[in-house]
């Protein structure tokens, strides 16, 4: 009996990855389930768009784009000027930088 116990956990291990490299890339999933398999922490997305802008971040989430992969929006104040900074879940380096010239979030949900 214990030689098949070894076999089993490797395999529901196996499963288990695979169900949840399958759930990130699922439409409709929860971003806030999508989110825990991000390489890149909310934070340090955070601070890199800060560094990034040279400026202090007020709104950030979490998006499991399908064109663009999973990825952190950001939004940074840098003295008068507000820009919409992505940066890339998996990688942690900015995909996009550029200034904010409306009043809204351009996909507001």
């Amino acid at each position: 009996m214990n030689r098949y116990i070894k076999p089993t956990i490797a395999a529901i291990v196996i499963a288990t990855a695979g169900t949840g490299a399958y759930a990130a890339t699922s439409h409709g999933q929860n971003d806030a389930l999508a989110i825990s398999g991000a390489k890149t922490s909310l934070v340090q997305a955070i601070a890199t768009a800060e560094q990034s802008a040279s400026g202090k971040a007020v709104e950030a989430k979490f998006k499991g784009d399908a064109k663009e992969g999973p990825l952190y929006k950001v939004e940074v104040v840098s003295g008068d000027k507000v820009f919409d900074v992505k940066v890339d879940a998996e990688k942690g380096t900015v995909i996009s930088s550029k200034v904010d010239t409306s009043d809204h979030d351009e996909d507001d949900d």
